[in-house]
C-alpha cells in the first residue's frame, strides 16, 4: 500500500476522498484473491465502456496456473476483451448473464462450455433486486473517483453497477485514472423501489435528471481498491458504406412522411439506436438531413452521436453508456466540456425501462440478423442455434416504442444468402412489435397490415432482386397449398430456403 500511495498520492487526493479507505488500496493480484470458486460475480460495464480491466487478468492467471476456479458472471451488457475474453479463454466463466459480444465467449457458449442466459437488459436489475438470481458475492466496479462518503463516481457507463453495488456482499473498486475526472456530474443514478412500493419514474423529457451523480456505497463493503490507468478499448468504426447511406435515406424519408401526415413534428420524437457499425452509420446519415434539435433516449452513444451534437442536429442525449472508437474516445476526453451539459448517463434500469420508453414516445431503430416475410425478427442466433450476441436492449425498446424500426442489409455472406426469409430460424421480436423494416432496397411499413399484406410489402420493398422471385414463389405456393390462409407456410420449404446458397458460401470460403 505504501508504494501505491507514494506513486499516486497527488492524484489520489482528487480521486480517493475518503481517508478511511486508503487502507483498502492494494495490488490487482491481492484484490483478485477475493474472487473464489463458485462465486456469483457482478461487474460494471456496458458495451466497451466502464468495465474492470486488470483484476480479471489476475483471476484468469490463477486458472491458467492450475487453480480450480469457476464463476457466474453478471454484467450490464457486453464488455471488453480484458474481462469477457480473458475469463472465457481461461475457462473461469461457467455461467454468463445477460449479453456478450466477445468471440471467445461466444465460441465457448456455442461449444456448450459456458451456460448462457439471454435477457432483456432492463430485466437484469429487476432480477437482482427481487432475488431471482442467487446472492451476488462480489461486485467489481470501475470508478473515476470515490467521494468523501465512500460513494462511487462511475466512468463511461452505468449499466447495472448501482444495483450490483447495492446487493453484492462485498465490493472491489478499480479506480481508473485514464478515465477523466470531468465525467463526474454526468451520471444520474436512480432506481425504483421494489413492488409494491414502486412509484412512477418522474421522467417526462429526455433531459430530466431525477437521481444522484454517484452510486451509493457503504464503505464497510469495500474490500479492496486497485489503481489502474487502462483505457476502454473501443472498436474501430467501419466507414459508412452505400448500403448504410441508402438505409439512412429511407429512414429520413420515413420521418418526412410522418411529419407530412401530422404524426410528428420536425423535432420528431426521442430516438433510440442500437449498437454496431450499421446502426452508427445510419445515425450518421442524419447529419446531412434537415432535422435539428433532436433528442436521443437510448442505451448507448456511439461516434455518430458526438458528431450530431457537434453539428447541432442533436440537442440532448440520454443513455447508459458510451460506445466510442479509440479515436473518438480520445477526442471526447479532450473536449468533454463541450458535451457534458448535453449528455446524461443513467442506470440501464432507467434507460431501458418500458414505462419511460412508452411515455416519451420513442422512435426505436435496431438492427436485425434476418427478417421473415411476416415481420418476425431474429437478432441473436444464426441458423436457430448458433448464438451471436443476444437480444440486448432491442426488445425493451421494440415492444414499447411509439415507432419500432428494424434495419438490415438485404443480403449476407457477400450477397450469397438473403436476410429476408420465409421464416426466421429464431424469433426475438414477433410480428406484433415490428412496425417498419428497412433494407438498402427500400422500406416496408407494416402498420395495420394483415400477415399476407405484410408478406407482399416486405418482399416487394425490402428483398434483394436476386431473391425476390424466389420469395414470391414461396409465398404463392404456401398460400395455395396451406390449409389455413391467415399466415400460410410450408415449413419444410422455409427451412430449405437459404440452403443452396449456404453451400455456395462454404465453397467460396474454402
Amino acid at each position: 500500500m505504501k508504494s501505491i500511495l507514494k506513486t499516486f498520492k497527488p492524484i489520489l487526493e482528487e480521486r480517493l476522498r475518503n481517508d478511511s479507505l486508503l487502507e483498502k488500496l492494494t495490488n490487482p493480484e491481492e484484490a483478485a484473491k477475493f474472487v473464489q470458486d463458485g462465486m456469483i460475480v457482478g461487474t460494471s460495464g456496458f458495451t466497451f465502456a466502464g468495465y474492470p480491466k486488470i483484476i480479471p487478468a489476475e483471476i484468469a492467471k490463477r486458472a491458467k496456473n492450475g487453480e480450480n476456479i469457476g464463476i457466474t458472471l453478471i454484467t450490464g451488457a457486453s464488455v471488453g476483451d480484458e474481462l469477457d475474453g480473458e475469463l472465457a479463454r481461461a475457462g473461469v466463466i461457467k455461467k454468463r448473464y445477460p449479453y456478450q459480444t466477445n468471440k471467445d465467449m461466444r465460441n465457448a457458449i456455442n461449444r456448450g462450455e459456458i451456460e448462457y442466459s439471454d435477457f432483456h437488459l432492463s430485466q437484469i436489475p429487476q432480477y437482482i433486486k427481487n432475488g431471482f438470481f442467487e446472492p451476488i458475492d462480489i461486485a467489481i466496479i470501475e470508478a473515476v473517483a470515490i467521494d468523501e462518503d465512500g460513494n462511487i463516481i462511475p466512468s463511461m457507463s452505468v449499466g447495472c453497477s448501482n444495483i450490483l453495488t447495492e446487493y453484492a456482499k462485498e465490493v472491489i473498486i478499480e479506480l481508473n485514472l485514464s478515465q477523466p475526472l470531468a465525467l463526474e456530474g454526468i451520471h444520474d443514478i436512480y432506481s425504483p423501489a421494489k413492488p409494491p412500493a414502486t412509484e412512477p419514474i418522474p421522467i417526462v423529457r429526455a433531459n430530466n435528471k431525477i437521481g444522484m451523480p454517484y452510486i451509493k456505497c457503504d464503505p464497510s463493503k469495500i474490500k479492496a481498491i486497485v489503481v489502474t490507468n487502462t483505457p476502454d478499448k473501443g472498436k474501430i468504426v467501419t466507414p459508412v458504406d452505400d448500403n448504410s447511406k441508402k438505409m439512412a435515406n429511407h429512414l429520413i424519408g420515413l420521418f418526412n412522411s410522418e411529419i407530412e401526415k401530422g404524426r410528428m413534428t420536425h423535432n420528431l420524437r426521442p430516438i433510440q439506436s442500437g449498437v454496431g457499425n450499421v446502426a452508427n452509420a445510419i445515425m450518421a446519415g442524419l447529419i446531412d438531413s434537415e432535422f435539428n434539435n433532436l433528442t436521443l433516449y437510448s442505451e448507448v452513444l456511439q461516434d455518430a452521436v458526438l458528431d450530431l451534437i457537434c453539428h447541432k442536429k442533436v440537442k440532448f442525449a440520454s443513455a447508459t453508456a458510451f460506445t466510442l472508437s479509440p479515436t473518438k474516445q480520445e477526442y471526447f476526453y479532450k473536449n468533454i466540456y463541450k458535451y457534458k451539459d448535453k449528455i446524461i448517463l443513467r442506470p440501464q434500469e432507467i434507460s431501458n425501462h418500458p414505462e419511460v420508453i412508452r411515455r416519451l414516445g420513442i422512435i426505436a431503430v435496431n438492427t436485425a440478423i434476418e427478417v421473415d416475410i411476416y415481420g418476425n425478427v431474429n437478432s441473436s442466433n444464426i441458423e436457430g442455434s448458433r448464438m451471436m450476441n443476444g437480444i440486448g436492449g432491442s426488445g425493451d425498446f421494440a415492444r414499447n416504442a411509439l415507432l419500432t424500426i428494424f434495419t438490415t442489409p438485404s443480403t449476407a455472406k457477400n450477397g450469397l444468402i438473403s436476410s429476408i426469409v420465409p421464416f426466421v430460424t429464431h424469433v426475438d421480436h414477433t410480428e406484433h412489435d415490428v412496425n417498419i423494416v428497412i433494407t438498402e432496397q427500400g422500406l416496408a411499413d407494416l402498420r395495420g397490415l394483415s400477415p399476407k399484406e405484410r408478406a407482399l410489402e416486405i418482399i416487394n420493398n425490402c428483398a434483394h432482386p436476386k431473391f425476390k422471385d424466389k420469395l414470391l414463389e414461396y409465398f404463392e405456393d404456401a398460400y395455395k397449398n396451406c390449409k389455413y390462409k391467415h399466415t400460410p407456410h410450408n415449413f419444410e420449404k422455409a427451412l430449405q430456403f437459404n440452403k443452396i446458397e449456404d453451400k455456395q458460401s462454404k465453397k467460396g470460403e474454402k
